[in-house]
């Protein structure tokens, strides 16, 4: 039996090592790419994509359908870390075949691709901390920011060195 072959877009490194490790656990052949260009230079099939709706500056559902033409996924999933209704029918329009907002646990994205109802480890496993919570808000403000701490700080409502201390640590993933 064919091993399930999913590419992860996402811009985010450490996200998609966590996700690439928990998904080749259960024997998800995972491949990754951190842009719109390098997702669409892979060579190969891939039976699922889980596709980032903003990687950097682009706009994820931009790559919906080159994404659907070249690789002919049976599974394309938006992950997005903020979802509005509006998103969620512009990414069905161009042909997503599921919306996901996250946190998202393992066993939802596999339940997902392989639309099977798979009993894993305790679901508070998947469930993010308050400061994983905490670390994506950062990094989705700051990112709507263009990378500017100040600003980012300010509509955080905290100082910018704390701010800066923050983004100093690592992903908390």
């Amino acid at each position: 039996m064919n091993k399930f072959r999913l590419l992860i877009i996402d811009d985010d490194e450490g996200f998609c090592g966590i996700l690439q490790r928990r998904l080749e656990h259960h024997g998800v052949l995972v491949q990754m790419a951190h842009s719109g260009d390098q997702a669409l230079a892979l060579e190969g099939h891939f039976d699922g994509i889980l596709l980032d709706m903003m990687l950097g500056d682009d706009n994820g559902l931009a790559l919906i359908q080159p994404l659907k033409e070249r690789y002919s996924p049976c599974h394309l999933v938006v992950l997005t870390g903020y979802a509005s209704i509006a998103t969620t029918v512009e990414a069905m329009k161009r042909g997503a075949t599921d919306y996901l907002t996250k946190p998202v646990g393992t066993n939802e994205l596999l339940r997902r691709f392989t639309n099977e109802k798979l009993e894993l480890e305790d679901a508070s496993v998947n469930r993010l901390t308050p400061t994983q919570i905490e670390w994506e808000h950062i990094q989705r403000v700051l990112s709507d920011n263009q990378g500017n701490v100040s600003k980012t700080a300010r509509e955080l409502g905290m100082h910018r060195r704390t701010l800066q201390r923050k983004l100093s640590k690592r992903s908390p993933h």
